[in-house]
């Protein structure tokens, strides 16, 4: 009976091992698996400097990663299924050519600089502006449009457009936007489009589409934006310069000391590398 109760409890205490490894064989597996499915889906929310988010809430949120330094960098969306919807993070043909681009929700004296250096190099820009800038700064906005900058749609309001389900709601922050820029500028506005923080959906994307609108994500940025945070001059020259690549859009914010201060020498590095400076035009 001794021998009979000895073997049982060796069999149950092996079964309970055997129980343990195959649990955690599996949980690995799905721990892996739900990490790749999150690398790869366009649904997962990333951030603007490449790094997956740490939210658990599926969101449409663009970002990047970048596997080699200096080569073309991995978006939540290959270039081919943002095509379907007339939208771009990049120019995929490979010459050096870099494309700029400034987010500008407010004003607070860095733009001027920025537009000194941007002519000094004969370095064509698009500035994608909200409603509040418009208002408050007209007559920079005229001198961007003067200086031949494309001037774009960051909407009205810069909501969250990935909670706008509604066609008109959505197409009302565009045409808000559109409707001021002439009455500033006296021209009609660039049809081109980026969403505020990157946010988005496919049913939005569709929206701006179906209004004559190209929709430009980035391929390169970097944390920029916090005003009482900025980057030093070496977090920013290692991130723009060991980043670049061939077609890249470049997403810089027009708010950033950082930026109006280094972009001249920024510019001439980059020409040093041997890049152009192209038009959104050129991709559109």
């Amino acid at each position: 009976m001794n021998k009979t109760n000895a073997f049982l409890r060796s069999a149950g205490r092996l079964l309970f091992v055997c129980l343990v490894l195959i649990f955690s064989f599996w949980a690995g597996y799905g721990a892996g698996w739900a990490l790749d499915r999150a690398r790869r889906s366009p649904d997962t929310p990333l951030g603007a400097d490449g790094a997956l988010a740490a939210s658990g809430t599926a969101a449409d949120n663009w970002g990047l990663s970048f596997p080699t330094p200096g080569q073309s960098p991995i978006g939540n969306a290959t270039c081919d299924e943002l095509k379907e919807y007339n939208a771009y993070y990049m120019d995929p043909e490979g010459e050096k050519v870099i494309y700029l681009t400034f987010d500008a929700g407010y004003e607070n004296g860095n733009t001027a600089a920025i537009l000194e250096a941007l002519k000094k190099h004969n370095a064509p820009a698009a500035f994608f502006l909200v409603g509040n800038y418009l208002e408050t700064s007209p007559d920079l906005v005229r001198q961007m449009a003067a200086d031949g900058h494309i001037v774009g749609n960051h909407t009205f309001h810069h909501p969250d457009m990935a909670k706008i389900s509604s066609k008109e709601a959505f197409e009302k922050e565009l045409t808000a936007l559109e409707t001021l820029y002439q009455e500033v500028t006296g021209q009609p506005m660039k049809k081109y489009y980026r969403p505020p923080q990157g946010r988005y959906s496919e049913s939005n994307l569709q929206m701006a589409c179906d209004m004559g609108y190209t929709t430009f994500f980035w391929s390169l940025a970097y944390v920029d934006w916090y005003e009482d945070k900025q980057p030093s001059r070496e977090e920013a020259f290692e991130k723009l310069l060991g980043r670049i690549h061939p077609g890249a859009i470049v997403l810089l914010h027009s708010t950033s000391k950082t930026n109006a201060e280094i972009l001249d020498e920024l510019l001439t590095r980059w020409e040093e590398m041997g890049y152009r400076f192209g038009s959104l035009n050129e991709i559109a």
